[in-house]
């Protein structure tokens, strides 16, 4: 979905996490960044995805990664799920779809028959350089976490 390529520069963004702090891609230079793009907080498969980025959270903090994990919820509803779940990484807001439309990961889905607009479970792993080093598309919410701290091996 997305029309971005490996190797091409990450687009910079400033958006507010869930305490109203603004953060800005372009800050994170310096170190690799998982940049994943979820459709809601507190729903099963995000939380599933969020919670496994949790469980292995000690292992991007050893390669120096940050985790962004970015959704159209606003910032009281990331605060709440942050804190529900114990997440350790920043959650930011896109309440004006900008960063995920920028990034291509906002489309038509459907689910039981009905279409409508939504997020693509996308995540993009950058470089310390700014470039992205791989797009993963179709995230299967389970098994994500491990297929990236694979592929951050690879950045080494």
């Amino acid at each position: 979905m997305t029309e971005l390529k490996v190797g091409d520069l990450a687009p910079d963004f400033v958006l507010n996490d869930e305490n109203g702090h603004k953060h800005s891609l372009s800050a994170y230079r310096g170190q690799p960044v998982v940049l994943y793009f979820y459709p809601k907080d507190d729903t099963p498969g995000c939380t599933t995805e969020a919670c496994n980025f949790r469980d292995d959270y000690s292992s991007y903090e050893d390669a120096d990664t940050a985790i962004l994990g970015v959704s159209v919820d606003d910032e009281k509803s990331h605060l709440s799920f942050k804190q529900k779940f114990s997440l350790p990484f920043t959650l930011l807001a896109d309440t004006n779809k900008e960063v995920v439309n920028l990034y291509g990961v906002w489309g038509k889905k459907s689910m039981y028959g009905k279409e409508y607009e939504g997020i693509h479970r996308t995540t993009f792993l950058i470089d310390a350089e700014g470039r992205i080093a791989q797009i993963f598309e179709r995230v299967k919410p389970s098994t994500h976490s491990p297929e990236v701290l694979a592929a951050l091996e690879h950045l080494a």
